[in-house]
């Protein structure tokens, strides 16, 4: 069995100011090994994101790790100084960022951009990094690769910017790569396109993958595991076929009754009542619970946690620690 590449254990991220701290993340626990795929799924404003850029060092402004370990490769990167961090990202990990036109600098030639990782990351002089990015831009599938060495971001095609993205994060061969709705913004022929180039350099790399998306057809197609965060929690965790096959966390059934159907085209689409909690409007019990149609009073007050079922396969619901109440996940 291969080794635990990344560790985050019991991470806690809040954001602050003068007048309150508001918690994001709560007790986020999961591991990564070698050469995995890890995919994490929910709405927007369940922290998929935010998981993400903890790993990276780049919380937004106002936000804060209160508490918990990142450990990655053995190291503990929540007492690593900004130097430190500079050394990780890129190197050690990188990432693909859902929209490649706002990440990359549009006053810079995207082949030098590559170039860049590689001189800052390797002892490696500026012809050679040339040279290097424009191999790597011919293993990203990307044409013309000296003529596009010298052009910019807008001269190009979103899937072309995203594949520019997959070069720069993978130039330097990291051990870790975090790919945040990379296939978000672009058309299902080049998302297909994106997501079979990610599976090959994964397996040329050798790199562990963090995969955040929205799209459980995408999180079945490229995942090994999947984790479902709900409103800053991680609500269940499985290896990809028993989550999608048997879900058991209300939310995770409700997100899997959402897919349409095509053997079913007048059947109406299913929606799950509600919304996400704000940061402000989450209390004391279980956040799930005002959308949740197995909710009582327990819920309300106490949140519950998170249990292995099977093997592998992890609820975060009061449903599975209280044995005496039984329900049906497909009801």
């Amino acid at each position: 069995m291969k080794s635990e590449l990344l560790e985050v254990r019991d991470l806690k991220v809040a954001f602050t100011s003068r007048k309150a701290s508001l918690p994001a993340l709560q007790n986020i626990s999961f591991a990564l090994r070698e050469g995995e795929v890890l995919g994490i799924v929910g709405e927007s404003g369940c922290g998929k994101s935010l998981t993400s850029l903890s790993v990276m060092g780049l919380l937004p402004k106002g936000a804060e790790v209160t508490g918990g370990e990142i450990v990655l490769a053995g190291k503990n990167l929540c007492e690593f100084s900004a130097e430190e961090w500079c050394k990780v990202r890129g190197k050690q990990a990188a990432m693909i960022f859902q929209d490649p036109m706002t990440a990359l600098n549009p006053l810079v030639p995207i082949g030098w951009q590559i170039a860049e990782t590689a001189m800052v990351h390797m002892p490696v002089s500026r012809k050679e990094a040339h040279r290097l990015a424009l191999d790597m831009m011919e293993r990203v599938g990307l044409p013309r690769a000296e003529q596009l060495f010298r052009e910019y971001p807008h001269q190009l095609s979103g899937g072309m910017r995203q594949r520019v993205m997959i070069a720069m994060a993978l130039i330097c061969t990291p051990q870790l790569l975090i790919a945040d709705e990379p296939t978000t913004a672009l058309d299902v022929t080049i998302q297909a396109q994106i997501l079979s180039l990610l599976q090959v350099m994964k397996e040329e790399t050798g790199a562990a993958m963090l995969f955040i998306s929205h799209d459980l057809g995408v999180i079945r197609e490229i995942s090994d595991r999947v984790m479902v965060m709900y409103a800053g929690y991680v609500v269940e965790e499985a290896p990809v076929k028993e989550l999608l096959n048997d879900p058991k966390h209300p939310y995770t059934v409700g997100l899997m009754k959402s897919i349409p159907d095509i053997e079913h085209k007048d059947k109406p689409l299913y929606t799950i009542p509600g919304r996400v909690p704000s940061l402000a409007e989450r209390g004391e019990g279980c956040p799930f619970t005002s959308r949740c149609p197995h909710a009582e009073s327990l819920c309300l007050t106490h949140v519950p946690s998170l249990t292995e079922q099977t093997a592998n396969h992890f609820v975060r619901c009061h449903l599975y620690t209280n044995p005496g109440r039984d329900w049906e996940g497909d009801e």
